[in-house]
């Protein structure tokens, strides 16, 4: 259901996609303070910018990537 379209908006912005798998790399979860998948972290600048938890569809997430380009170039 999500891989879709994480996959498609990955294709049309300039956006890096990465996908973390908490139980192999539960320190980096911790770090960012994961508690709930999925979780979604847009960086900027190199930094956490904007963060939604829980399912999202492509609009949610598109409109995240916008707001944040409109504020900061995406990292």
């Amino acid at each position: 259901m999500l891989k879709p379209v994480v996959e498609t908006i990955a294709a049309q912005t300039d956006a890096t996609v990465s996908k973390i798998d908490i139980d192999a790399n539960q320190q980096l979860a911790a770090d960012y303070g994961v508690r709930g998948v999925p979780t979604f972290v847009l960086f900027a600048d190199g930094l956490p910018a904007e963060r939604l938890v829980g399912m999202q569809d492509e609009t949610q997430l598109c409109s995240m990537i916008e707001k944040t380009r409109v504020n900061r170039s995406i990292r």
